[in-house]
C-alpha cells in the first residue's frame, strides 16, 4: 500500500490552536517514516458541521475548546453518527478503520459511549503534567513504550471520572492511564487514556503537543503574560522547564502519536501482502 487516506476532524470551532499544526506535522514526519503517501482530508466539524465519510483508512479527531456536555448543536448528532458508523464497521469487516480521538474528542465519545461522569472540573487542569500507567497501560502495544510515569500536555476545563465497570466490561474497554495522584485532594482521578479496540485509541491528554514548538511559543511575551496572569509565575517557569526537558513531551509526542499511526499502516499493509 502506497497510500494511505487521513481524515482529521477539525474540532477547534475556529478557535486559534497549536493543535491543529502539531497533527498535521506528525502526520508528515509518519508518511516520510512509513515510507506512504498520506492523502489527508480536515473537516470543520463544529464550524461547519462535516464529518468525513467512511472512505478513509485512517482517522484523527482533535481536541478543541468548550463543553463536552449536550449543546444542541446541529454538529452534534453528525459528529455522533459518524462514532457509531466507524465502530459498526469495525464489527462487520475484516480491514478496519483506525481512530484517535484527543481530548475534546475523548470527552465526546466518553460521554456518548456512557462509559462514567464527564462533567467541569473545580479548577482548570493546564500544564506538563506526570500522567501514570495503569497495568493494561503498561501492556498496550503503544503506551507500554512509555516510562511510568510520562508527561503529558494538559489543558482541560472538564474530565472522565468514576467510570461505569460494567459498561467497561460489555464494550471492553481498557483504562491505559490515570492523572497524577492528589491524596490530599478528595476528589476522583480523571482517565487519561482509553483503548476502545485494537483500531481505536483516546486520550484526554494531547500527545500530539510538539515540546520544541510548544516552547517558542511558551517564549512569546504575549503567550507569556497569559499564563504568568491566569496561573501564576511559579506554572509558567514550571511548564518553560518541563518543555525544555527533553524527557518528558519530547518523549511523548516522539511514542504515541508516530507509533498509532506506524501500526496502523502496517496493519493496512497486510491484506496487500496475503
Amino acid at each position: 500500500m502506497s497510500k494511505v487516506r487521513i481524515a482529521i476532524l477539525d474540532m477547534y470551532n475556529n478557535f486559534p490552536n497549536e493543535g491543529m499544526r502539531c497533527i498535521r506535522q506528525l502526520l508528515r514526519r509518519a508518511g516520510q517514516d512509513n515510507q506512504v503517501d498520506f492523502l489527508i482530508d480536515t473537516f470543520d466539524v463544529r464550524a461547519k458541521n462535516e464529518v468525513p465519510d467512511l472512505t478513509y483508512d485512517i482517522y484523527i479527531s482533535s481536541g478543541g475548546p468548550g463543553s463536552p456536555l449536550p449543546t444542541g448543536e446541529p454538529w452534534e448528532p453528525f459528529y455522533f453518527d459518524f462514532l457509531d458508523a466507524v465502530f459498526d464497521f469495525n464489527a462487520h469487516n475484516e480491514r478496519k478503520k483506525y481512530l484517535l480521538l484527543i481530548c475534546h474528542s475523548f470527552q465526546l465519545i466518553s460521554r456518548h459511549l456512557g462509559l462514567g461522569e464527564v462533567g467541569k472540573r473545580k479548577s482548570t487542569s493546564f500544564g506538563v503534567l506526570p500522567v501514570h500507567l495503569t497495568a493494561a497501560g503498561q501492556a498496550d502495544p503503544v503506551f507500554a513504550q512509555l516510562p511510568e510515569p510520562f508527561f503529558a500536555v494538559d489543558s482541560r476545563d472538564y474530565q472522565l471520572v468514576d467510570l461505569h465497570s460494567e459498561r467497561l466490561q460489555e464494550l471492553n474497554i481498557a483504562v491505559l492511564c490515570l492523572e497524577k495522584e492528589r491524596p490530599h485532594v478528595p476528589l476522583s482521578r480523571a482517565i487519561m487514556a482509553l483503548r476502545f479496540s485494537p483500531e481505536i485509541l483516546g486520550t484526554q491528554f494531547h500527545p500530539e503537543a510538539d515540546g520544541e514548538g510548544m516552547l517558542r511559543y511558551m517564549l512569546t511575551e504575549e503567550r507569556k503574560q497569559q499564563v504568568i496572569t491566569t496561573y501564576g509565575e511559579d506554572k509558567y517557569h514550571e511548564m518553560v522547564r518541563l518543555l525544555a526537558d527533553p524527557t518528558t513531551i519530547e518523549l511523548t509526542e516522539s511514542i504515541i502519536v508516530p507509533t498509532f499511526l506506524r501500526q496502523a499502516v502496517a496493519a493496512l499493509r497486510e491484506p496487500a501482502l496475503a
